[in-house]
């Protein structure tokens, strides 16, 4: 699931509806990208979670306590409280992003994965240009290698 998408002009756009992505590692993986804006049905796709990736914009602020709402919904929902979780901080790339240290800061991090019952990693990212996606993906392998 992801906050938002990078639209044909390089500028952020707001996901609206699902996108679905088949990734081979190891075996198929199955991606469903959810839009911050289809918050409110989410819970209809937990059935076959078994990973999380939840994509914070890194350079937008204003938006990080709503994001903060979302992944505390999230992780307290029962059918995910086996799911393994990565948390991308998006769009580091970006003259004007907050550090991850900032970011772990204001959303209280550390307390939210000593409190959670899912495993939880953190990568920083630009999807637009690439930066950290082979580590994502590794990630999604290791994640599934030992999945059952």
């Amino acid at each position: 699931m992801s906050q938002e998408g990078a639209g044909p002009t390089g500028r952020a756009t707001v996901e609206v509806g699902t996108n679905l992505t088949d990734i081979v590692a190891h075996k198929k993986i199955t991606i469903r990208e959810l839009g911050g804006c289809m918050a409110p049905i989410w819970s209809s796709y937990y059935g076959n979670c078994r990973s999380l990736l939840f994509m914070i914009d890194a350079s937008d602020p204003t938006q990080l306590s709503a994001s903060c709402a979302h992944l505390l919904g999230l992780l307290s929902a029962d059918p995910l409280a086996e799911a393994s979780v990565l948390i991308l901080f998006n769009k580091i790339d970006l003259p004007c992003f907050m550090t991850i240290e900032e970011m772990k800061s204001l959303l209280r991090l550390p307390d939210i994965i000593a409190c959670a019952k899912q495993n939880i990693a953190t990568a920083e990212i630009s999807a637009r240009k690439g930066i950290g996606l082979p580590d994502v993906l590794r990630w999604l392998q290791d994640t599934h290698r030992t999945s059952v």
